[in-house]
């Protein structure tokens, strides 16, 4: 499952604010969090699922595509706005690709790195969901 969320901007003259909350509008409680930068051109990340991982992504600066494979549809999210993050879940297959060179994204994940969760390998996944 993947949903897009929208945060609420604060702002005034002086500039804008986004608060990124547990259990607000972040669905989870956040455990972890990573960002990905200077990402070379023409270079794909991500190509795996979880098993159970809830994770948000947010393109801080820049844009950058992400592609969500659930076994039976792909849908590609364009992200490029900090007010927007995409929120994934369950068994779904994640790419992400086309990076501008000033992308910065921002991931918030609902538990702590383990190699265990994940499948890196699109023929397991495929079995796993069938």
């Amino acid at each position: 499952m993947h949903k897009l969320i929208n945060f609420q901007i604060f702002g005034d003259e002086r500039g804008s604010l986004i608060s990124l909350e547990s259990f607000k509008n972040i669905p989870f409680e956040i455990k972890r969090s990573y960002y990905i930068f200077q990402t070379s051109p023409n270079v794909s990340r991500g190509m795996h699922a979880h098993k159970n991982l809830k994770q948000v992504l947010i393109a801080l600066s820049g844009n950058c595509e992400i592609i969500i494979d659930d076994g039976k549809n792909k849908d590609k999210i364009s992200l490029n706005c900090p007010s927007q993050g995409l929120y994934i879940e369950g068994l779904v297959w994640r790419e992400m690709q086309n990076f501008s060179s000033d992308c910065v994204l921002l991931v918030l994940a609902d538990d702590y790195y383990n190699e265990e969760d994940y499948i890196r390998d699109y023929n397991k996944f495929k079995n796993l969901i069938n």
